[in-house]
């Protein structure tokens, strides 16, 4: 029984020599702990877990040595007898204070953090983050960006993620529309979701923040030098939970100015484009790219889509059936399915390219042409 108690804290301890002690064996512990960060909050709460991991490694080496030592020298074998000290009020105050006092040595730092997170006041601007199935919607409230509004979604190409080419270096964290902040500014985030609970992610910010349907769950930053950071949704959406990525962009403020009126110049150019009349090989082209953005991930890149989960495009009922009722669909979504309504989620150009490539690849040659005059109509 010795022998074996003795291998088993032998074993513990070595597993944990091992695991913090030797370098590069498997993993350099800067790749096992906890990122840094880039932002001052962030290097508050990785300062905070060192300290707190610290702590406990002590903790743990006095323990398993008291454990080894009492083992070793205390064994009925060397004719140790059974302590009396249970009663003592010497011991028993010693054993409870010196653990309250570790616990407040803890909590009066990781207190001061969680104040620091939570602090959003005096911000200089305030940006509304929406979760979707799989997607990010940013809206700017305040700033130079003021009422700017776009979606982000995954851009990974459906060859890396069916296994058929070679992995990109941001695999699955390439987004076609990053969000954008200034350098130097408090930025205020409001996030919430539009249908199930997600949660926002940027490991580099130092915290993480759930998006949930119905609430506004609030967190912030202030980036010092221009950058770009990855992150990604934290909460098992759904899925495609795997493919929803956020990229941050930090830019100067004279970038992060031209950046934001380069937005409201393409906005007004997307708002004109909407009143023109586009060829049928124009929407086809820009139909394919919007349906690979946001509709391939349910019904497959091929139209085929999953047979009792997602109906197929090509031939399906909807795609060669009344074009009323397949604008409807798209633009409504479907109550008590994952049919989203995507009608305050695409432009009208968008929509119109989407149901014509819709109508019109795969096989089902329909030769419907919708314009986006026929969106705004619907609306």
């Amino acid at each position: 029984m010795f022998a074996k108690k003795l291998r088993l804290a032998l074993s513990s301890l070595w597993g944990a020599v091992i695991l913090f002690g030797t370098g590069n064996a498997n993993a350099g512990f800067d790749e096992l702990n906890l990122r840094r960060g880039v932002t001052d909050i962030s290097h508050q709460v990785y300062d905070l877990h060192m300290l707190i991991f610290w702590i406990c490694v002590v903790v743990c080496a006095v323990v398993f040595g008291i454990l080894i030592y009492s083992i070793i020298y205390h064994r009925k074998s060397k004719g140790a007898k059974p302590a009396t000290f249970h009663e003592s009020t010497t011991v028993e105050i010693i054993w409870t204070t010196i653990p309250f006092l570790v616990l407040v040595g803890m909590a009066i730092p990781a207190t001061k953090t969680l104040l620091a997170l939570e602090d959003t006041r005096d911000s200089d601007m305030s940006i509304k983050v929406t979760g979707y199935q799989w997607k990010w919607q940013y809206e700017y409230l305040d700033g130079p960006a003021e009422d700017i509004s776009f979606f982000s979604a995954l851009t990974t190409p459906r060859e890396q993620i069916e296994g058929t080419a070679e992995k990109g270096e941001n695999y699955l964290l390439e987004v076609d529309n990053p969000i954008v902040v200034p350098i130097n500014k408090k930025i205020r985030f409001l996030i919430t979701s539009n249908d199930v609970i997600h949660s926002w992610w940027v490991p580099d910010l130092g915290w993480k923040q759930d998006a949930v349907p119905g609430f506004i769950n609030d967190g912030w930053t202030e980036l010092k030098e221009p950058g770009t950071y990855r992150g990604k949704c934290a909460e098992l959406c759904g899925k495609d939970h795997g493919y929803m990525p956020v990229v941050l962009i930090a830019k100067s403020e004279a970038d992060f100015a031209q950046w934001a009126a380069d937005q409201k110049a393409g906005a007004v150019a997307e708002a004109a484009a909407a009143t023109q009349t586009w060829t049928r090989d124009d929407l086809l082209a820009k139909g394919e790219a919007v349906y690979n953005t946001n509709c391939a991930a349910c019904h497959q890149a091929n139209g085929q889509g999953i047979p009792g989960v997602f109906p197929a495009i090509a031939g399906g009922p909807i795609s060669t059936g009344p074009l009323a009722d397949h604008i409807n669909i798209v633009m409504n979504g479907k109550t008590g399915t994952a049919m989203q309504a995507f009608g305050a989620q695409l432009s009208d150009v968008d929509l119109a390219a989407v149901v014509t490539f819709e109508r019109n690849g795969f096989g089902n040659n329909t030769g419907d042409v919708v314009q986006p005059s026929d969106i705004t109509a619907a609306r």
